[in-house]
């Protein structure tokens, strides 16, 4: 048990000094870069939202229309 628990803290060990050495390398995007393409997730948020209400507003439209063509 004793074996199996000190494997355990140095297996876990080895993973944190791996996670620490990948990080390190990792190229990290300046302040402009991140306000660039934070700028064009906000827009494209708003973008899809407009084409996805105009979308709901013409199938209901038509859904509301088939059925009152029918049930009348």
């Amino acid at each position: 048990m004793a074996e199996e628990q000190k494997n355990w803290v140095q297996r876990t060990r080895e993973y944190i000094d791996e996670i620490r050495s990948e990080t390190r390398r990792v190229s990290w995007p300046n302040r402009k870069q991140v306000e660039g393409t934070t700028a064009v997730v906000i827009v494209s948020v708003f973008l899809f939202a407009g084409y996805f209400a105009i979308v709901d507003l013409v199938m209901r439209r038509s859904v509301s229309g088939i059925l009152t063509f029918f049930t009348k």
